[in-house]
């Protein structure tokens, strides 16, 4: 079916304009309460990461689950991944999240997840915005849901964290600068570090409802390198908004995202012989990934961007490690989504057994030299991306004069108003150059 609403990555846009309005979520929660909460499980939980509007928003999604005979719990701001570990511990039939992940606190969005904590399927999705059109109808008052807070949802989920590293593990000797993006890892990122034993300096743990990701977080990268040089830390870790992204920054001040990570990863475990099968990454993974794998003798499959895409080709082949490059990995041996504090303790745990700093882990990938440029265009214009003639054209010619010693990736986010161009090849001017090049065809006719 032709969906309206649904993208991607669940429901997002600017708040106060449609559907991120507090009249939608009031009837997204009763399709969604009608869809999700029909069966024996009635129970429906509900996080959200520190941007202003969650106040409102949860509030409307609660009256509509409600209205719908679905009984709600409360987890307050808590980061994405912890919804889905929860939504399964306490045996609900969904969790939702309101969150807009790494964009500015003026968008919002939802996310749902199935019972067993992973995205919904298609044809879920597709029943609810199904079930969006139909008029607003409330059950009878005997049938009504109920709302509870839960009160120990954070001390759960850090015990859980700390579960996905071997017993006994500790950070003792770890000196680490924690960038929590002013979201919802600012309580339980660092706790989760301070009680495996590391020495936690912390950063963006500020929240006031309207600095979530500004001038911090995975992707603006450049205050924890400059806490990590200033503290003389071995490594800094930065999450996303809402927690299921990380980026990290070596002793050295390089950044290392989900690409490094991957090969950080893979390596430890094929050593360990804790790698079934191989690797999945996306078309945007560099090719150094690609080609260091390879010399690992390791399997490395590309998927679309987006973690359901590669979420769905592990389970396919029964593999357990994915991930892109902007930070969102998969450890589906340890957790069932993208979850930044886990992957931090993954990445960490390698460091800490090897004895070996994090820029000696990622000496063996040399990346190609990657240049991605966004482009704002209005909603409509991306879905003109394919059919634009003077882009393809343009592409081609880029294409052409690259030859075999370079790629060039040209999408629609599927998130927010852009369009991506990435060019990827050896000499690093050389791609520069062409990709604004390029993008100022995109510009100039989508723009």
């Amino acid at each position: 079916m032709s969906r309206r609403y649904f993208g991607t990555d669940g429901i997002r846009g600017r708040v106060g304009e449609v559907p991120i309005t507090a009249d939608f979520m009031l009837r997204l929660g009763r399709a969604a309460g009608a869809v999700l909460a029909a069966g024996e499980r009635r129970a429906v939980v509900i996080g959200k990461d520190t941007r202003i509007s969650g106040y409102m928003f949860e509030s409307a999604l609660e009256a509509g689950l409600a209205a719908a005979g679905a009984n709600v719990a409360l987890l307050g701001p808590m980061p994405t991944p912890a919804v889905a570990y929860l939504t399964r511990t306490l045996y609900a039939c969904a969790g939702i999240v309101i969150s807009a992940s790494h964009n500015p606190f003026y968008d919002n969005g939802i996310k749902f997840f199935s019972a067993e904590g992973e995205k919904l399927p298609d044809a879920v999705e597709d029943a609810i915005e199904a079930e969006l059109g139909q008029p607003f109808r409330t059950v009878d008052s005997s049938h009504m849901g109920k709302a509870k807070r839960i009160e120990d949802a954070a001390g759960r989920y850090i015990e859980f964290c700390k579960g996905t590293v071997p017993f006994g593990t500790l950070f003792n000797g770890l000196r680490l600068v924690v960038d929590c993006a002013n979201g919802s890892t600012y309580k339980v990122g660092p706790a989760v570090l301070r009680e495996l034993g590391a020495k936690v300096h912390v950063i963006g743990n500020k929240p006031d409802g309207m600095n979530i990701n500004d001038g911090f977080g995975s992707t603006n990268p450049e205050a924890l390198r400059a806490a990590v040089l200033a503290e003389g830390a071995d490594a800094g870790v930065a999450f996303d908004g809402d927690g299921d992204r990380l980026i990290m920054i070596d002793h050295q001040g390089r950044t290392v995202n989900g690409d490094d990570m991957l090969y950080v990863l893979a390596q430890a475990r094929k050593a360990a012989g804790d790698l079934p099968g191989g690797v999945v990454g996306t078309v945007m993974s560099n090719l150094g990934l690609e080609l260091a794998l390879q010399a690992l003798e390791i399997p490395f499959l590309r998927t679309a961007v987006g973690d359901r895409f590669i979420h769905q080709a592990l389970v396919e082949k029964g593999w357990v490690l994915g991930g892109e490059a902007s930070g969102h990995m998969l450890c589906l041996d340890r957790t069932s989504t993208g979850d930044g504090i886990v992957s931090a303790l993954q990445v960490l745990e390698v460091m800490a057994r090897s004895g070996r700093s994090l820029a000696e882990l990622c000496e063996g990938m040399q990346k190609m030299p990657q240049v991605m440029i966004n482009v704002p265009v209005a909603a409509t214009a991306r879905a003109r991306l394919e059919d634009c003639e003077p882009v393809r054209k343009a592409r081609e010619a880029v294409e052409a004069r690259m030859g075999t010693r370079g790629r060039v990736i040209l999408r629609s986010s599927g998130t927010e108003p852009l369009i991506r161009v990435t060019l990827e090849g050896e000499d690093g001017e050389q791609v520069q150059q062409l990709a604004e090049e390029l993008a100022a065809v995109v510009r100039r006719e989508l723009g």
